[in-house]
């Protein structure tokens, strides 16, 4: 009984944890459309897996989609390599592209930035 009770008391924070991180998916046209009719926060992150500049802004993005602030926002990763429409329908020439939406309106976008106060600068402007 005391080694339930101990263990129960270790979960505990665990469970009372609210679920604040963005949701993040692969880029699918169907489901970017219905996120913009919902008048949902988007971030479209255009991304290569061997972009150095890429990786550098996973840990910003991850730090920040996980703020309570960005509960709601979706973040579609579209892959520069595998999904050569979609980059030129978003009009992006890089990789490392960032596009914030609220809803079906563009707010903003940037290439190749790693400073994550302009990053987070971006994502408010989707929830806004």
């Amino acid at each position: 009984m005391r080694i339930l009770r101990t263990l129960l008391i270790a979960l505990m924070p665990l469970v009372a944890l609210p679920a604040f991180a963005a949701e993040t998916v692969p880029f699918d046209q169907a489901r970017f459309a219905e996120a913009q009719h919902e008048g949902r926060p988007i971030l479209v992150r255009i991304w290569a897996s061997w972009c150095p500049t890429c990786a550098a802004q996973t840990p910003i993005l991850e730090k920040l989609e996980s703020e309570p602030a960005y509960r709601n926002l979706i973040v579609f990763k579209v892959d520069f390599d595998k999904q050569k429409d979609t980059v030129r329908a978003f009009k992006a020439t890089e990789q490392s592209t960032l596009i914030g939406f609220k809803g079906a309106t563009e707010t903003g976008r940037s290439v190749g930035d790693t400073d994550e106060k302009s990053i987070a600068k971006l994502l408010q402007s989707t929830a806004g």
